[in-house]
């Protein structure tokens, strides 16, 4: 990948006639970039009325092979008031997410002072900016995404999708959110069947987490 991302520069450079300074701290921020455009799997998390979920597929993919069909990316955390899942490498997230329950711990409970607190080391420490993943978590009153790019953000209207399936699994639960009949579980259901059929690294081996919400919407 850096030989492909030099080669690309370079040839950037001579169009524009620019010179390009090669230095580890430029290298390995490009590298992240191209990174975290991938992710092989999909995972969803819907808020609506009184239950919060998040779901994701069982497929690990190295290229154009499945290696496992049934992995559990998603995760309990704090005596169960905080939920997880998990787009990236499994080891590198299961890293993340303890040191997010440790933050927690040390937050008591907040959840999004703790999330901000792993971005900011996840970022800035040499070991753990090494760390590929990305993260959904959510408790009774949040839903987030945490990125090692620093990145905490909460949805505007309670649906998050991360993965390389995320697009489409997003897209439907949004086209559902507002249906009558439909609750999280049902949109969450729906919306990965719809991702599954569309995105090769996704598949239909569903596992998820639910939790109850304090955040009523209208719908």
């Amino acid at each position: 990948m850096q030989s492909r991302l030099k080669t690309a520069l370079k040839l950037s450079s001579a169009v524009t006639g620019c010179s390009t300074s090669w230095s580890p701290m430029l290298l390995q921020g490009s590298l992240r970039s191209l990174h975290n455009e991938y992710r092989g799997t999909t995972v969803l998390s819907v808020r609506k009325g009184d239950q919060v979920i998040i779901m994701a597929d069982g497929q690990v993919t190295r290229g154009s092979e499945i290696m496992k069909p049934n992995v559990r990316k998603v995760r309990s955390m704090f005596d169960g008031k905080v939920i997880g899942g998990f787009a990236g490498a499994t080891a590198d997230a299961f890293t993340l997410f303890e040191r997010l329950e440790t933050q927690l711990e040390t937050n008591s409970g907040q959840l999004k002072r703790a999330a901000v607190e792993l971005a900011k080391s996840w970022r800035l420490d040499k070991y753990l900016r090494r760390l590929d993943a990305t993260m959904i978590v959510a408790d009774a009153k949040e839903s987030l995404t945490i990125t090692g790019n620093g990145d905490v953000v909460e949805p505007h209207d309670g649906v998050i999708a991360i993965g390389s399936g995320g697009p489409y699994a997003l897209a439907a639960a949004r086209a559902l959110i507002d249906l009558p009949g439909y609750d999280a579980k049902a949109i969450a259901d729906k919306s990965m069947k719809i991702a599954a059929d569309t995105c090769i690294y996704t598949n239909h081996n569903f596992t998820y987490l639910t939790l109850e919400s304090e955040v009523t919407n209208p719908q």
